[in-house]
């Protein structure tokens, strides 16, 4: 597969939010385990501090991930937040269990100023459900915020 193409005239730095989806090498369901999903949200966690960026919202699919993230001031640059998130999540995983997590790239929304960011991450936080593994998002253990309490996101939806 060829890398998603990045908007040309869009610098991907600074106080941005963006919608990301990740997904794993070969599509495979890598992500089934507390301790792999775990392990890879630590390393995105440790990068967005780094990289001055904060998770809005994820949720970690048994293929693939979703991150509503946020650069938090003017330095942060997406693009090195992706690839170092990708790289050390990546060389964790080959560490603990062998093999490759992500495939080559990712697709990203940037959004705009008035998107709802709390509606985005309700979105984020259906896809198990719309994917027929639960019947609730309060039934799938992947998921969060590093911002918003996941009650008060869930509770908003009913």
């Amino acid at each position: 597969m060829s890398r998603p193409l990045r908007l040309s005239n869009f610098s991907y730095s600074g106080v941005y939010r963006y919608f990301l989806t990740m997904c794993t090498f070969n599509r495979q369901k890598l992500f089934t385990s507390p301790a792999t999903v775990s392990g890879t949200l630590m390393q995105f966690r440790k990068t967005s501090k780094d990289e001055a960026f904060e998770i809005l919202a994820y949720c970690i699919m048994p293929d693939h991930g979703h991150f509503l993230i946020e650069g938090l001031e003017d330095r942060p640059d997406f693009r090195r937040f992706c690839k170092l998130a990708k790289q050390r999540s990546g060389s964790a995983h080959a560490r603990s269990h062998g093999g490759r997590l992500w495939q080559e790239g990712y697709h990203e929304r940037v959004l705009r100023e008035n998107d709802d960011l709390r509606a985005l991450a309700r979105y984020l936080l259906n896809n198990p459900v719309r994917a027929g593994l639960v019947a609730a998002p309060i039934d799938y253990p992947y998921l969060g915020s590093d911002r918003w309490a996941l009650a008060e996101l869930i509770d908003a939806q009913q």
